[in-house]
């Protein structure tokens, strides 16, 4: 599969509390394209390694067992061809998993919410959940789900230093939104989060 280099990740140099304070819930986008380098820094934020020895990430997982994957649905994206991407994050590279635009298609699944179709771009996280279950059995769900819960938040806090907007989305048909990113039968949707300026 063809497989494009990320730019490094943004410094964030705003205070912490700061943007905290002013995170909010978005849903209405500005008719412009969001920059790579800000999509980077977000996938970064989200599932980046911090540590090359141990593999740790960006954010806290049960045993360090790292069940979440990302998945790009780019629309808009200024020097990113349309389509569904794969975020790689040991080599902060994006993976080409189908060209085309596909975020009606998406908007769709999720029960019509037209701030994912109008977004110039979603991300969407999936969990592998035997990842996690395989070491600590069925209270591994609870981690997968608690994880989700930070990668989430450091999407939302990565957006709003960036002058983006984010909304979490959790109202979806799991099977749609599965066929449109032609995950295998053990991925599961959990997070859709479309990303663009605010309107």
């Amino acid at each position: 599969m063809s497989k494009i280099s990320l730019p490094k990740p943004m410094h964030m140099d705003e205070p912490l509390s700061s943007v905290i304070a002013r995170r909010r819930s978005r849903r209405r986008w500005a008719s412009k394209p969001v920059e790579l380098e800000k999509i980077a820094t977000i996938l970064w934020a989200a599932q980046g390694v911090v540590d090359r020895g141990y593999g740790f990430r960006t954010v806290p997982s049960a045993g360090a067992t790292y069940p979440l994957e990302l998945y790009l649905v780019a629309s808009n994206i200024t020097g990113l061809d349309k389509g569904i991407y794969h975020y790689l994050p040991y080599e902060h590279s994006l993976e080409l998993v189908k060209a085309g635009d596909y975020s009606r298609e998406l908007e769709n699944a999720c029960l019509g919410q037209s701030w994912v179709g109008s977004a110039p771009a979603n991300i969407v996280i999936t969990a592998l959940f035997h990842r996690t279950t395989r070491y600590y059995g069925k209270r591994g769900f609870m981690y997968v789900y608690i994880e989700v819960g930070h990668a989430g938040q450091n999407i939302y806090l990565a957006a709003e230093a960036l002058g983006l907007g984010t909304v979490a989305i959790g109202a979806f048909y799991d099977d749609r939104v599965a066929g449109i990113l032609g995950l295998s039968s053990d991925e599961k949707p959990l997070y859709v989060m479309p990303i663009g300026y605010p309107g």
